[in-house]
């Protein structure tokens, strides 16, 4: 049921993060002896979310969670599968509340993000190239995880004399993000390295003459394309020599690209437009480093009166 679920979302990121969330509260259910259709109630849904607050879980995280496992009842129940009430539509004061103006992500100062490239880019071994700009990707283009090893070489490109990555985003939505010279210096180096992509000669698919080979744009030393939980790992590796004292992940990342880069004056819409936010009070969010209160108002108007 769960797969048939998943086959009405079209994009592959969002059918991945579902399936995720939903085996997160099965398992709750499995070590609880629950049956997901017969038994589980509402008391469950508190209780799962409880667990998930006493193990640290962000607060959007367990908002994200409890929208699945919700939508995925009420799959059930519109296709009569069951006909018990959804346990996870519970009182809309007892969901957990995301505070709308603060993430609580926590990004990097300019000196730490610096340090992490630094230590990604002094990195050894045969993958070294492919540190560096894995590490420059997410912290100068701000992209997804899942966007980043969902994305394939051949879409790297040029628009209008930049270059840029072009992806299916969040909502399977197409968007494009440019690609600076720290970034393509690591990026061309890390492909100019790669076996499979030699000479540019691909294998034709059986039964698909004309068609291109998805090549991943990072993989792993066997050539498969390389998956979130590496980037995970690589990144705590990467944290932890450069002396980092945050709970690193790419979301992290992500954070660190909006604050420094409003830090550093982009403009709030242009930052919105790179990290593909459809409301712009998802990335004020992120906008709350030390130069948000530099530009505090009150500053302006007591210039303006002095």
């Amino acid at each position: 049921m769960l797969r048939e679920w998943l086959i009405g979302y079209r994009a592959a990121n969002t059918r991945a993060a579902y399936a995720s969330d939903l085996q997160h509260w099965l398992a709750f259910l499995a070590d609880a002896g629950v049956d997901p259709l017969a038994e589980a109630r509402r008391l469950h849904t508190h209780a799962w979310l409880r667990a998930q607050e006493a193990a640290g879980a962000a607060t959007a995280t367990r908002a994200r969670r409890l929208a699945a496992v919700s939508a995925f009842y009420a799959w059930l129940i519109a296709e009569e599968y069951t006909d018990r009430a959804n346990p996870a539509a519970i009182d809309p004061k007892r969901k957990p509340r995301v505070n709308p103006h603060r993430t609580s992500t926590s990004g990097l100062s300019r000196e730490q993000a610096l340090a992490l490239q630094a230590d990604a880019d002094a990195d050894t071994g045969p993958q070294a190239a492919r540190t560096a700009a894995i590490v420059a990707l997410l912290l100068y283009t701000g992209i997804r995880v899942s966007e980043l090893v969902g994305a394939d070489v051949d879409q790297l490109g040029h628009d209008r004399g930049h270059r840029v990555l072009r992806f299916t985003a969040k909502g399977d939505e197409p968007h494009l993000v440019v690609l600076p010279p720290p970034v393509t210096r690591r990026l061309d180096a890390y492909l100019a390295g790669r076996t499979d992509l030699a000479g540019d000669r691909l294998p034709v698919p059986v039964g698909g003459a004309g068609a291109r080979v998805r090549r991943p744009l990072v993989v792993t030393t066997s050539g498969r394309r390389l998956d979130r939980g590496a980037i995970w790992r690589l990144l705590r590796r990467l944290a932890k020599t450069a002396e980092i004292p945050v709970a690193m992940s790419p979301h992290v990342l992500r954070h660190t690209c909006a604050t420094l880069a409003r830090d550093a004056g982009a403009r709030l819409e242009d930052i919105q437009d790179q990290l593909g936010h459809a409301d712009a009070r998802t990335t004020r969010r992120y906008d709350h480093g030390g130069a948000r209160l530099d530009r505090a108002p009150a500053y302006t108007l007591a210039g303006y009166l002095t």
